[in-house]
């Protein structure tokens, strides 16, 4: 159950690394037997030592799921795989998510706390904290690094103006927050982007520089290429263990997951099914998390295009199987299903999704055809080996039913995101909503609310706009519960989006890598990490 007030977050994560089973490894890690993580979805796994006592030196490399091309969170950095394990290091989280307690606790700031409804937050900041300028982390502060976020339109800037009515300083320690309805999943606002806090003298230049209150401060930016972090002596929770934090840019997951193993670096970020059941059978230790609707097929429904026509829509959904999917893109080792909320997920109710159903998928393409649809739909992906493989099973499975479908590749993610973001020029594509199952109103929002930015799909439903407010607002986790079946029920009415399936993700480390903290989204928490010695060459 999600707490309205919080204890003080601890100093060390040396309790949940000894949990695991006490077994020494070696540096590069992926010598040990397999992980089994079957019955976890979210936690630490993996057999490791306690490390002993934190020990002082070394730099550890992450080669992070993509490079930062900026160090502004509110430049859409704010996410576990798009640049918030960089951010939290050199800004700091006002709150951590505790994937062990389910709870949310301090970080940066001293407590968040909630009237009775839940609709006003008092947010109290630790007495000395400053950034690394020397400059206090204040309320004053607070409220200029949320401001530059919101006028950046940062990544949850819409969820934000749409939950927030009003945010005052009474006093420098104090920062309150009246929302425009009841949400007790509020503090997880503050585990991201608009959490991150920025000193408002990063702008006295004209020019943003990165000014934090973290763990970290920035020795080495080369934007796509490595960015190098040294240890902030001034950090309000003691100087960090290591002296410096590194993330270099690895674009292949199995080429992050070899440099791991021999020692390249200490930790890395994978998503791909494959290459994580590549580093759990190699016995590799780290966290692992569990995010529903990892993979969506996004159906662009805008006028004008093919699946305007609910029909066409509802075809795509039935002529896809996400077991086949699975079998053909990721070896057998994903999380097919057609759930938006699979049996792992405590938001997974009675209503299931709409299934496999190829003659179904024939009948509303026919009645389509009828009315003078062609049948065509381009599908827009990116030209590498494993997006391929995606592009071809995707067109596999809807001619099969009857549909034409062309593939169009483009060269690098940002065309990518032009094509699809930008300019909506697709009717198919493969990515994710990543709906986080403490919160999962955020994500919910960002991608099916009609007037959302993030809404790539363009979907516009109003009594979807209305399901997604009363989600947020529900009382209890079981009236969320509730609200969510209703929501399920919608989408196999009206076909927005097809699920493939659920995202399960790994960051594994060294085993002689100890003390990293995790939060939510996949954001890993380095100020109390170290490195045994025999790791740091």
């Amino acid at each position: 159950m999600l707490r309205s007030s919080f204890a003080r977050a601890a100093t060390t994560f040396t309790a949940l690394a000894a949990a695991t089973v006490l077994v020494a490894g070696c540096a590069g890690g992926g010598s040990g037997s397999e992980t089994d993580t079957s019955d976890v979805t979210t936690g630490l796994v993996g057999e490791q030592g306690d490390g002993g006592d934190p020990t002082s030196g070394g730099t550890l490399s992450f080669a992070t799921y993509n490079g930062v091309s900026s160090l502004d969170p509110a430049d859409r950095q704010d996410g576990g795989a798009t640049g918030g394990n960089e951010m939290a290091a050199i800004y700091d989280l006002l709150i951590r998510y505790d994937p062990e307690t389910k709870t949310f606790e301090p970080q940066l700031a001293q407590s968040l706390k909630a009237n009775a409804d839940n609709s006003i937050w008092t947010l109290t900041l630790r007495d000395g904290a400053k950034f690394s300028d020397g400059t206090p982390v204040d309320g004053a502060a607070v409220l200029w690094s949320i401001n530059h976020y919101l006028e950046k339109k940062g990544t949850h800037t819409q969820v934000w103006k749409a939950t927030v009515a009003d945010v005052q300083s009474p006093d420098p320690a104090t920062v309150v927050f009246t929302l425009k309805q009841p949400w007790n999943e509020f503090p997880i606002m503050f585990t991201t982007g608009p959490g991150m806090i920025v000193a408002p003298s990063s702008m006295t230049s004209g020019t943003f520089a990165p000014i934090g209150a973290g763990p970290f401060v920035v020795e080495k930016f080369a934007s796509q290429d490595e960015l190098v972090l040294a240890a902030n002596p001034g950090y309000w929770n003691g100087k960090p263990n290591l002296d410096k934090l590194r993330f270099p840019a690895i674009v292949s997951e199995q080429a992050k997951l070899d440099a791991l193993h021999t020692g390249g670096v200490q930790a890395a970020y994978l998503r791909g099914a494959d290459v994580v059941h590549n580093a759990l059978s190699a016995g590799d230790v780290g966290y692992v998390y569990t995010v529903n609707m990892g993979g969506v097929g996004n159906i662009n429904q805008r006028e004008g295009r093919a699946a305007s026509d609910v029909r066409v829509r509802k075809a795509i959904v039935a002529a896809f199987n996400p077991d086949t999917f699975n079998e053909r893109v990721e070896a057998g080792n994903g999380m097919p299903g057609s759930d938006m909320f699979q049996s792992w997920s405590q938001w997974h109710g009675s209503v299931a999704g709409n299934g496999y159903d190829p003659e179904a998928a024939k009948k509303y393409l026919d009645e389509a055809k009828a009315d003078g649809y062609d049948g065509k739909l381009t599908y827009v992906g990116l030209n590498d080996p494993a997006t391929q493989r995606s592009a071809l099973a995707f067109q596999a499975m809807l001619q099969a039913v009857g549909f034409t479908v062309d593939i169009v590749y483009t060269t690098s993610i940002n065309d990518l995101v032009k094509t699809m973001y930008a300019q909506h020029d697709y009717d198919i594509g493969y990515a994710g909503f990543n709906v986080l199952d403490e919160s999962p109103f955020v994500r919910m929002y960002g991608n099916l609310y009609s007037e959302s930015s993030s809404n790539v799909i363009g979907y516009k439903n109003a009594t979807m706009d209305a399901l997604l407010i009363e989600m947020q607002s529900a009382p209890t986790d079981e009236d969320r519960k509730k609200v969510i079946e209703q929501i399920q029920t919608l989408v196999n009415e009206t076909a927005p989006m097809l699920v493939v399936n659920t995202g399960k993700y790994f960051i594994p480390w060294s085993k002689n890598v100890y003390g990293v903290t995790p939060s939510a989204d996949g954001i890993m928490l380095f100020g109390n990490a170290w490195i045994t010695p025999d790791s740091t060459s």
